[in-house]
């Protein structure tokens, strides 16, 4: 794109450039003036600086300026940026870090990525963290990152922790709960959460020790980052995926939804067994009240068929939960030395209360025996009446 169809399309698409901004006197003035070659619809937020930052946006009158009088965490200055643009009626915000890493030229990577989408999305700068120069704790803390996100989310990612971003503002959350760096974290997920697509834009990137003045500290941050993640894990697997899970059953005819997530025409024998064991293992597993959320959870996160794991977890059905409970305090016996004639009490809660670990292994080796009997029958089976699907 020519420097003219950028201007154009920034003034069109009605995107700002999100400056947030704390003790970087040293390079702040090189992004903003780099910025001003693309867009004066720069919104600077300074997060209660202490150097001489507030000095150097006074001589900057054609761009929004605000002034936290303390710091209180890069979310915290986001989350401000955000309502602030959105006041001034942008529909879009590049969020570019001051602290020199960032090219203000990869502006156009943003804006020619967002032209070419049909629907909104959310953009992440791919920094190439292999390349040389990058700190070894940088790559390792981003490969941490996108892992987690793609457990939340399904989504692969290069680069999940770039603060070269592309925000569309009328799709992203209204309220959050993480004021400083894990903020990014909580951001991309519950966008994603939404069904906004998240993609990665090819940028370049500057590591300069001399200028650079990093914030990030390493062990409180990561502190927070884990129970960001920890917190959004719970989520994803209690909520997000058995969600999603029902919404695709509604939006489908009850014929195209047997065609499609039970017969699944292109799964395997071999993942259709896979999945009648995980139903059997979960079915026999003492999780009462929690078998259809962690079976239709663990069913999407292994690709497995959803329908056929959720069917066989239902051998724990009311009917049936006096006999496996039986089995368990049976099998269970052995192995710490409990009463095998127990079964001749009466079957209560009292009874599993009161002999609780002998059932907890007897669960786990009948839920393990028999997830393992029920799978390699089913892929027999199935692989007699359709052996060319393997």
């Amino acid at each position: 794109m020519t420097l003219q169809e950028v201007q154009n399309a920034v003034i069109e698409k009605k995107i700002c450039i999100l400056i947030p901004t704390y003790n970087n006197e040293k390079t702040l003035r090189r992004v903003i003036d780099g910025v001003l070659g693309y867009t004066d619809n720069i919104i600077a937020v300074n997060d209660g600086s202490t150097d001489s930052t507030a000095h150097i946006l006074t001589d900057y009158p054609q761009i929004t300026v605000i002034s936290l009088p303390e710091n209180k965490g890069k979310g915290n200055g986001l989350k401000i940026g955000f309502r602030k643009a959105k006041e001034l009626g942008y529909h879009y915000a590049i969020t570019i870090d001051s602290d020199g890493q960032h090219y203000p030229d990869d502006i156009p990577v943003f804006v020619e990525a967002l032209i070419q989408e049909k629907h909104d999305v959310l953009l992440i700068g791919n920094r190439n963290m292999s390349q040389d120069g990058i700190p070894k704790k940088s790559s390792f803390g981003n490969r941490f990152s996108n892992f987690w996100f793609w457990f939340e989310t399904g989504i692969k990612l290069e680069d999940t922790q770039s603060g070269y971003r592309l925000y569309p503002l009328l799709k992203i959350p209204k309220k959050y709960f993480t004021p400083k760096f894990e903020f990014e974290i909580e951001i991309i997920v519950r966008t994603a959460w939404r069904h906004v697509p998240v993609k990665n834009v090819p940028i370049k990137v500057l590591y300069d020790p001399a200028e650079r003045v990093s914030h990030f500290r390493p062990f409180k941050d990561f502190t927070r980052i884990s129970i960001l993640n920890t917190i959004l894990v719970t989520i994803t697997l209690l909520y997000i995926i058995p969600r999603n899970f029902v919404n695709n059953f509604k939006k489908k005819s009850f014929k195209r939804f047997v065609k499609e997530d039970v017969l699944e025409s292109d799964g395997s024998n071999r993942t259709k067994a896979f999945s009648i064991a995980l139903g059997v293992f979960i079915g026999f597993s003492p999780f009462w009240g929690f078998h259809t959320l962690l079976v239709i959870s663990l069913s999407v996160l292994f690709k497995l068929n959803k329908v056929l794991a959720f069917v066989a977890s239902n051998v724990s059905l009311p009917p049936f939960i006096p006999f496996v409970i039986a089995a368990s305090l049976f099998l269970g016996s052995p192995f710490v030395h409990g009463d095998s004639n127990i079964l001749s009490s009466e079957l209560n809660f009292e009874l599993i209360k009161n002999n609780l670990f002998q059932y907890v292994i007897g669960s786990a080796i009948l839920a393990t025996s028999m997830s393992a009997l029920c799978g390699i029958a089913t892929f027999f089976f199935l692989n007699k009446l359709n052996p060319e699907n393997e």
